[in-house]
C-alpha cells in the first residue's frame, strides 16, 4: 500500500511530501517499537489495518526497530532518518482494551486515542502543553526495561579519546539570565579545550529546543522537563569521556540540583558555573530582542522580567561577564577554585594545573616523567615543593590545615597537607643531572628541610614585595589583558636573568620579523626577566629593570610593541630541564608542534647565534665562513669592562643601558 494522502475519517495515515514520520509497531506489550522513515514509502501489509494517531513527543527508550520488519521491507532500512513528526501505531484490540480500562494511554503530554482526531496532524503535533493539560493527559512510565552495563570501562574509553590520554568526562553547567553570556563563554571554552586535544561539546539551550526538546514550552513544568532531558543527555556525553558544556538559563535551583544528582549518582563530575551578569546589562545587550518583547508584554513568563531566577547559592565558579572578556571567563572556568600561597608562582597560576605545593604522587610524576599525569598530561619538568624540618612535621602532623607566613604576615592556608620524605640526592640527580654540592641551587636544597609538605593552597592575599617593582609583577590574566589592549595577534616571550645587549635584541627583532612574514600583523614582545632568587653575583632585579627601560628608551626595542614584566620564578640553573618550565609557564598563544611530553602545542622558532661583528661594528648572526671577523664577548669580560669604567665596542649595547650597568658594578666594593 503506497501512502499519498491523509484521511483521518478512515483512521489511516497517508502523508504527502517529504516530511519524516515514525511507525510504531505493536510488540504484543504495552510499549511499542519506533521506526523512522521518509515518505513516500511502503507499509507492511500486516500494518495496513492499524490506526494512526499523532503524538507531540517521543518516548526516549523506543528508538528500536524490529529485524522482521526490515527483512520484509528492505526499503525501510534505506529510508531511516530522524523523525520530525511522530505517529503511533496501536493495534485495534489493544486500543479498545485501553479505552475500556479508562487509562487513556499516552506518551509525553499528547493523549492517544483511536477515535477520529479533532485536530489535523500538524495541529496535533504542535499542540501546546496547556491544551494538553485541559485534555487531562497522563505520563506513561517506561516498563519492562533493564539497565545494561557497558562492556568498555571509562578508563579504556579515555585512552583512545582525544589527543591526551585519560578519562575527562564531566559536565560544566552554565546558568544565568538570557543574554548573560552563557553560550558565548561555553563556545569559547569548547574551542579552547578542543585546541588542547580534549574532547568537548556544547549543549546549547536554543539548539536543544530545535530538536530533542522542540515540543516543550516555557511553563514551570516544561522548564523542569527541559532540564531533566538535557541532564540525561549530558550524563551520556560525560560518561563517554567528553566534556559536556551545557548553557541553559535553568532558573530553578531544584532543577539544577537534580541535574547534579543525576551525575553524582553515576560517579561523574558536575560543575555549576554561575554567569553572574546584572539584569540591566543583559537588557542592554538583548541580542535576540527578547527583553524588549517581554517588557512590551509580547512574551509572558520571561525569566528576570515576570518570572523568577533563583541564583545559585554555592556555585563552583562565578563568572562576571560584565567585568571581564570572553577569554578571561574561559580561563576562570577552566580552573575553578583558584590557588594561592608562597611562592607567587603558585598564587598567580603560573604552575596550573597545580593547586598547591606538590604532594608525593605529583612530585614523583614530575621527577620521573617531567609531567603531571592525574588530569591529563601537563608538562612540569621541575618540582614545586615546600621543604619543612622534622620539628615542623611532627608539630603539624595530624593537622587538617596550617598557615603559611611571609615576613610574619599570613598569606595563605595549606589544606589537607601531606608530608613525605625529601629525597634530596635523588631529586638533584634527576633535576640537574648532577649532585655536585657546589651547585648554587643544589646547595640550597641540601640545606633545606628533610621533609616535603604538599597540599592545596588557599590564598589570603596577593603577595607583594613592596620593593618599588610590584607594578611589573603582572599575573597571567593581567598580561593577557595587556595584550588585548595592544591588539596583539601573537605574543613571543624572551626569558633572561642578565642585562639586555644588542645580541639579545637582534634575536628578538628577528623573531618579530619571522612572525610578520608568517602573516601576523601585530606581534608583541613579552620581555620577561626572572624576578625570583638568583645567584649573589648576578645583576640584581632592580638594576636589570632600569637597564631594560634604557634599552626601550633608546629604541633598540620598540616600546609600542613590548611589554616589560617580571616572571616570579627563581632561577634554578637546571639547563634544558628548567627551559621546559620557563616555556610552559609563559604559554599564552600556543602553536602546534610537538617536541616534549605535555608541551604538544608549543613551537620552537630556530635562530642563529649572535656575536659581535668587528667589521660591521655591531651585533650580527655568526657565520662560520667569517669566523675571524666575529668576537664573542662573555659575561665575565662585560663585567670587567663595567667595573673598570671602560666602554664596550660600539654597537654592543645601547649607551644609556651600559651606563646603568656600569654604575651598578662600579658601586660594588673593589675585589
Amino acid at each position: 500500500m503506497k501512502v499519498s494522502s491523509l484521511n483521518p475519517n478512515e483512521g489511516r495515515v497517508d502523508w504527502t511530501g517529504t516530511f519524516c514520520v515514525s511507525v510504531l509497531a505493536d510488540r504484543g506489550q504495552s510499549d511499542v517499537t519506533v521506526l523512522a522513515v521518509r515518505s513516500p514509502f511502503v507499509f507492511l501489509p500486516s500494518l495496513t489495518e492499524t490506526r494512526f494517531v499523532f503524538l507531540s513527543s517521543l518516548p526516549e527508550a523506543h528508538f528500536v526497530f524490529l529485524s522482521s520488519l526490515l527483512e520484509a521491507n528492505p526499503v525501510l532500512l534505506s529510508s531511516l532518518i530522524e523523525a520530525q513528526f511522530v505517529l503511533s501505531v496501536l493495534a485495534e484490540k489493544e486500543a479498545q482494551e485501553e479505552e475500556e480500562a479508562g487509562r487513556g494511554l499516552c506518551y509525553g503530554r499528547q493523549p492517544v486515542t483511536t477515535s477520529t482526531p479533532s485536530h489535523s496532524p500538524l495541529q496535533a503535533a504542535n499542540m501546546s502543553n496547556s491544551e494538553c493539560k485541559k485534555q487531562k493527559t497522563c505520563l506513561q512510565k517506561a516498563t519492562n526495561v533493564t539497565f545494561q552495563v557497558n562492556h568498555v570501562s571509562r578508563n579504556k574509553r579515555g585512552q583512545i579519546l582525544g589527543q591526551r590520554g585519560g578519562f575527562r568526562g564531566c559536565t560544566v553547567w552554565f546558568t544565568g539570565l538570557s543574554g548573560a553570556g552563557k553560550t558565548t563563554v561555553s563556545f569559547a571554552l569548547e574551542e579552547y579545550l578542543i585546541s588542547k586535544g580534549i574532547p568537548a561539546y556544547c549543549l546549547d539551550g536554543d539548539n536543544m529546543r530545535h530538536g530533542l526538546n522542540r515540543n516543550l514550552g516555557f511553563s514551570d513544568e516544561d522548564r523542569e522537563e527541559n532540564i531533566r532531558r538535557v541532564s540525561e543527555v549530558a550524563k551520556l556525553f560525560a560518561d563517554s569521556g567528553v566534556v559536556a558544556l551545557c548553557s541553559f538559563v535553568s532558573p530553578f535551583s531544584k532543577d539544577r540540583q537534580q541535574a547534579k544528582k543525576i551525575h553524582v549518582e553515576s560517579g561523574l563530575p558536575f560543575f555549576e558555573v554561575f554567569v553572574d551578569t546584572p539584569l540591566e546589562v543583559c537588557e542592554q545587550r538583548d541580542v535576540k530582542g527578547l527583553y524588549k518583547k517581554a517588557r512590551a508584554g509580547i512574551i509572558k513568563g520571561f525569566t528576570g522580567i515576570d518570572s523568577q531566577y533563583e541564583k545559585p547559592e554555592t556555585p563552583d565558579v562565578v563568572l562576571k561577564t560584565a567585568q571581564c572578556s570572553v577569554n578571561e571567563c574561559g580561563a576562570g572556568a577552566g580552573y575553578p577554585g583558584g590557588v594561592g600561597g608562597d611562592p607567587k608562582v603558585l598564587s598567580e597560576g603560573w604552575a596550573t594545573p597545580l593547586s598547591g605545593f606538590m604532594r608525593e604522587q605529583e612530585f614523583l610524576q614530575s621527577q620521573h616523567f617531567g609531567c603531571l599525569m592525574d588530569s591529563g598530561v601537563s608538562n612540569q619538568s621541575i618540582p614545586i615543593v615546600l621543604p619543612v624540618t622534622t620539628a615542623d612535621r611532627e608539630r603539624l602532623d595530624g593537622c587538617s590545615a596550617f598557615t603559611l607566613r611571609y615576613a610574619g604576615r599570613p598569606v595563605a592556608i595549606m589544606r589537607k597537607p601531606e608530608f613525605y620524605e625529601h629525597r634530596k640526592e635523588e631529586r638533584c640527580a634527576r633535576q640537574f643531572g648532577t649532585t655536585c654540592p657546589d651547585h648554587p641551587y643544589i646547595k640550597m636544597i641540601n640545606e633545606s628541610g628533610d621533609w616535603l609538605a604538599g597540599g592545596d593552597i588557599e590564598a589570603l592575599e596577593r603577595i607583594r614585595w613592596n620593593d618599588g617593582l610590584d607594578e611589573y609583577r603582572l599575573t597571567p590574566l593581567e598580561l593577557r589583558a595587556r595584550f588585548r589592549q595592544m591588539n596583539a595577534d601573537a605574543v613571543f616571550a624572551f626569558q633572561l636573568r642578565n642585562p639586555v645587549h644588542n645580541g639579545h635584541a637582534l634575536l628578538m627583532q628577528d623573531t618579530r620579523r619571522q612572525l610578520l612574514e608568517r602573516g601576523y600583523h601585530n606581534p608583541v614582545l613579552l620581555l620577561h626577566p626572572l624576578g625570583g632568587w638568583t645567584k649573589s653575583d648576578d645583576v640584581p632585579l632592580n638594576t636589570r629593570i632600569q637597564q631594560h627601560h634604557a634599552v626601550l628608551k633608546e629604541g633598540v626595542l620598540d616600546p609600542s610593541s613590548t611589554v616589560l614584566a617580571i616572571f616570579p620564578s627563581p632561577m634554578m640553573y637546571a639547563g634544558p630541564t628548567e627551559v621546559q618550565w620557563h616555556a610552559k609557564a609563559r604559554i599564552t598563544e600556543e602553536r602546534s608542534s610537538q617536541w616534549l611530553p605535555g608541551l604538544t602545542q608549543l613551537e620552537i622558532i630556530p635562530f642563529k647565534v649572535a656575536a659581535y661583528d668587528t667589521k660591521a661594528r655591531r651585533m650580527a648572526f655568526y657565520t662560520p665562513e667569517r669566523k675571524p671577523d666575529f668576537e664573542f664577548i662573555s659575561g665575565t669580560k662585560m663585567r670587567t669592562l663595567a667595573r673598570n669604567g671602560e666602554s664596550p665596542p660600539d654597537g654592543f649595547m645601547a649607551p644609556e643601558a651600559w651606563k646603568v650597568l656600569a654604575s651598578y658594578y662600579q658601586s660594588l666594593p673593589k675585589e
